[in-house]
C-alpha cells in the first residue's frame, strides 16, 4: 500500500452494509459475488498497516479478493484533505490511517438499510439478525459465518413471512420490491453517484436517508453526507459547535468548510469525537404484532 491504512477503523465504518466479524485472528468478511459466495480473512501487519494479508474461500474467492483494496480504502486518496475545524484536524492528526472504504455491492447495503428505516437500531438489528439466521446461508471457509439473505430468496417471501421478523407492511413491501429489482439495482453501482441515488429513490419505500446510506457504502464518496439520520446531526453539532441538538441544515452548515471532504470529516468525528449528552426521548420501538 502507498501509505499506512488503519484497516480496523476503515472497515469498521462499513459495518452497516457488510457482513463483518472482528476477531483475534483478523477481520472476516462474507459477501456474494457474480461467481458465487465468498469469505475473506484480512490480517493487517499493524495499526495502521503497511500491508494486509488477505485469504479467501468459496466460488467467489477471486472477485472478493479483487474487491479488498476498495474495502480497506487503498483506492481512497486523502492527500488533499486539510481539515479546517480544530476538533477534526486533531482527530485526523491522531488517526491518519483512516480511509473511506466501499463495498460496491448495492444489495448488501440496501437490504439492511431498509430494515433499519424509521425504527430504533436495536429493534432493526434484532430483525436483521433473525432474517440472516433464517434466510441466509452458511458462508464458505472455516470461520462459521453466515451470508446475508439471497435477494432471490427474499423476493419470494410474503408479508406474513416477513412480519414474523418484526417488519411492518411498509418495510416488508419495500424489502421484497428491492429484492425483485436486485439485478437492475446492482447495475447502478458502476455508474455515477447521482444515478445511483436516483435509481434507489425510484424504488417505492426508499427515501433519501436510505439512498444516501447505500451510496456512501457502495461508492465511498469523500463529500457524500448522509442526511435524514436520527443521530448524526447531533453528533456533528456537538463536536463542532457544542450544541446538543441539531438538524440536517445545521449539520451541513457546520460541515461546509470541510468541502470536498465532508464525509471524511464525519468519519473522523465518529471515530474521534464524543457523544452528545442525552437529554431527550429516545426513538420509540415500533409496535409490530406477531402472528
Amino acid at each position: 500500500m502507498a501509505a499506512p491504512v488503519d484497516v480496523a477503523a476503515t472497515v469498521g465504518s462499513l459495518r452497516e452494509g457488510a457482513r463483518l466479524r472482528f476477531a483475534a485472528d483478523g477481520i472476516w468478511w462474507t459477501t456474494r459475488t457474480p461467481e458465487g459466495p465468498a469469505t475473506v480473512q484480512l490480517v493487517p501487519d499493524g495499526r495502521p498497516a503497511a500491508q494486509v494479508c488477505a485469504r479467501a474461500w468459496g466460488p467467489g474467492a477471486e472477485p472478493a479478493l479483487a474487491a479488498v483494496a476498495a474495502l480497506v480504502g487503498v483506492d481512497d486518496d486523502p492527500s488533499t484533505y486539510a481539515p479546517s475545524h480544530p476538533m477534526v484536524a486533531e482527530g485526523w492528526r491522531r488517526g491518519p490511517g483512516l480511509r473511506l472504504g466501499h463495498t460496491a455491492s448495492v444489495m448488501e447495503a440496501l437490504l439492511p438499510a431498509i430494515v433499519y428505516q424509521r425504527v430504533p437500531a436495536v429493534d432493526a438489528g434484532r430483525s436483521w439478525r433473525r432474517l440472516v439466521w433464517r434466510h441466509g446461508q452458511p458462508a464458505p471457509g472455516p470461520a462459521d459465518l453466515r451470508l446475508g439473505p439471497d435477494p432471490a430468496r427474499l423476493a419470494g417471501l410474503s408479508y406474513a413471512e416477513l412480519h414474523r421478523f418484526g417488519l411492518e407492511r411498509r418495510r416488508a413491501t419495500t424489502l421484497v420490491g428491492a429484492a425483485r429489482s436486485a439485478s437492475r439495482l446492482e447495475g447502478l453501482a458502476a455508474g455515477p453517484t447521482d444515478r445511483l441515488l436516483a435509481g434507489l429513490q425510484a424504488l417505492p419505500g426508499v427515501g433519501r436517508w436510505t439512498a444516501l446510506s447505500v451510496a456512501r457504502l457502495v461508492h465511498g464518496g469523500a463529500d457524500l453526507v448522509v442526511e435524514g439520520d436520527y443521530n448524526l446531526p447531533a453528533l456533528v453539532t456537538w463536536n463542532l459547535a457544542r450544541e446538543r441538538t441539531g438538524d440536517d441544515v445545521r449539520m451541513l452548515e457546520l460541515l461546509e468548510s470541510e468541502r470536498p471532504h465532508r464525509a471524511r470529516a464525519v468519519q473522523v468525528i465518529a471515530a474521534a469525537g464524543s457523544r452528545p449528552p442525552r437529554h431527550g426521548p429516545r426513538l420509540r420501538a415500533a409496535a409490530v404484532a406477531s402472528f
